[in-house]
């Protein structure tokens, strides 16, 4: 998968705007109630999703997202132009009035294969305080039901901090209850409004991903910005015996609480795609600069002057960013760089290196110098 990964990526997520009517805590976006006067237009937009479809099969996933893609007149448009290109189109809107059954049918009929929502907390207190309003929640759930009766693969996506980690097991039973095909667990990156809000220590964040490894035996899991879920999931198929602290132990109890047995195998899990910030993953914003992801400010060029195809495989960034053995500290010699490599984001917010060692991560490879 190595020369795919330098070639072409798996997911190329694009930010057609950055209008959206929502106020989330957590946003990496100062984003805007109406739509940036230079984001691309309608013809452009065709023009990037030609060059997305000119990689060879397997094409990369496009994922339309914001802001909220809502606000744009046009998505119809650009979401049947992507798909008579054999493309795989998902929405990522936001659930603002926007949100209408009828705008999901017709966004269906255009060809949209898939829609992620988020909820962000099991009550509608806590979802409605990330959101900025009241009744998002409620909205949400109505929302989850739409996409599912259209007939579009439905995903949930949560952002995790130390403010709504208690809410997990209540939050995942929610998710699987909303018949998501998908649960996409985000791991707070303190950048944009998210700098306000309280992350989780590497400790936290290593026994929610024990957790998460348990319960995907049930649902299907993705997690975003902690990539060494992969490393969780490679080490548990070996035996290894994980270690694990008390919030482990108080999810994992909470969660066979509320189900009144212990967590049941009901699926097979598959292991986790290994896609990482510039590595077998970029991000189009709205006016056409294209970055490593959301939360990584290196401009790594304009899909109007160069295109996609040749700023993925030739921005020195993204070819840095796919060389972990260069990384530093004990991401560049842990024995799981190939496949995990850190969170780049959390290791650029914290310590202002993109190659420098993630500090959300726990794990202490064999190679790895421990500092007197």
């Amino acid at each position: 998968m190595r020369q795919d990964i330098d070639s072409k990526p798996f997911i190329v997520i694009w930010e057609v705007t950055r209008a959206c009517q929502l106020v989330c805590k957590h946003c990496r976006a100062d984003a805007q109630t109406h739509a940036h006067p230079r984001q691309l237009t309608t013809d452009q937009g065709r023009a990037l999703l030609d060059d997305i479809a000119q990689w060879d099969a397997p094409r990369p996933l496009v994922v339309l997202t914001g802001g909220d893609p809502f606000e744009r007149a046009d998505l119809e448009d650009l979401v049947r132009h992507g798909t008579e290109l054999g493309l795989s189109v998902a929405l990522s809107p936001s659930v603002t009035p926007r949100f209408t059954p009828e705008r999901i049918a017709s966004l269906h009929e255009a060809g949209a294969k898939a829609v992620s929502l988020s909820l962000d907390g099991a009550r509608a207190e806590t979802h409605d305080a990330f959101r900025g309003f009241s009744g998002t929640f409620d909205q949400t759930m109505v929302a989850g039901e739409v996409v599912r009766a259209n007939s579009l693969r439905l995903q949930v996506n949560s952002t995790v901090t130390r403010d709504n980690v208690g809410e997990l097991p209540e939050l995942f039973l929610r998710v699987r209850d909303m018949g998501a095909a998908l649960w996409s667990v985000f791991f707070l990156v303190p950048t944009g409004r998210g700098q306000m809000l309280k992350a989780l220590t590497d400790i936290e964040i290593e026994d929610v991903l024990q957790w998460l490894h348990e319960i995907s035996s049930m649902i299907a899991i993705k997690t975003t910005e902690a990539p060494h879920y992969r490393r969780v999931v490679l080490e548990r198929a070996r035996g290894v015996t994980p270690k694990t602290g008390d919030l482990y132990a108080e999810l994992t109890s909470r969660t066979e609480e509320l189900l009144g047995h212990p967590v049941e195998a009901t699926r097979v899990p598959r292991p986790p795609i290994d896609v990482n910030s510039g590595r077998g993953f970029v991000f189009v914003d709205h006016t056409g600069d294209v970055y490593p992801s959301g939360f990584l400010p290196f401009n790594c060029g304009r899909v109007t002057d160069g295109g996609l195809r040749r700023i993925y495989r030739e921005s020195p960034v993204l070819q840095q960013l796919r060389r972990p053995q260069e990384f530093g500290g004990k991401c560049g010699v842990c024995e799981f760089r190939e496949v995990c490599g850190g969170s780049r984001s959390h290791a650029y917010a914290v310590t202002g290196d993109h190659l420098a060692a993630d500090p959300t991560c726990a794990y202490e490879p064999a190679g790895a110098v421990v500092a007197d």
